[in-house]
């Protein structure tokens, strides 16, 4: 990332605002606005999620391995907004199993990016089905926009679901409620979107 062409950029955005820089608050905003995005807000261009899923073998048969409401905030790519919510994750390991934490800093990887909220979703499945070759994957999001909720329509508090599904869980639907009923029991399975 170029942090100074960055810093750069947000000077020129406040000076197209009419903001004045000398001696105010603003003086250093680029500085850290700049920052703020490389080292936080955008740092998943810098973390490749496959090598944060490390794992070990695991027995032939073993069950679904489910993580709920792992938090998340990312960035929209068409308004430069933040988007925030939960993530329900899950994969039916074959041969590979990896530590719970690696699933969060896999949802990290990719949410620390500019993004959509369906690409993210699938994103996640991607990464766990490359790296661990499960024989089913599944993330389940809830997440509000603040597209929506500060601007445009102003909707406050509605959230967007969106689901990815790998192997078994993509192709019994059966099977899919039932790893949904898992993985958020608060949602009715009788609305699974892949239905």
């Amino acid at each position: 990332m170029d942090v100074g062409r960055m810093e750069a950029a947000i000077r020129s955005f406040l000076d197209a605002l009419g903001e004045r820089f000398p001696g105010d608050d603003l003086e250093r905003t680029p500085e850290r606005v700049a920052r703020a995005w490389s080292e936080d807000l955008v740092s998943g261009y810098a973390i490749d999620p496959l090598a944060e899923l490390t794992w070990v073998p695991i027995e032939p048969g073993a069950g679904p391995v489910l993580v709920r409401d792992i938090r998340f905030a990312s960035i929209c790519v068409h308004h430069l907004l933040p988007f925030f919510g939960v993530a329900h994750v899950g994969y039916l390991p074959h041969v590979r199993q990896a530590g719970l934490s690696k699933i969060g800093r896999v949802v990290d990887a990719q949410a620390r990016r500019l993004q959509t909220q369906e690409r993210l979703t699938a994103g996640i499945v991607q990464s766990l089905s490359a790296a661990l070759a499960p024989r089913a994957a599944v993330a389940l999001l809830h997440a509000e926009h603040t597209c929506m909720t500060c601007r445009g329509v102003r909707k406050e508090r509605s959230r967007m679901v969106t689901l990815a599904a790998t192997g078994l869980w993509q192709e019994d639907a059966a099977a899919r409620r039932e790893i949904l009923g898992l993985l958020d029991p608060r949602e009715d399975a009788s609305a699974d979107p892949g239905r």
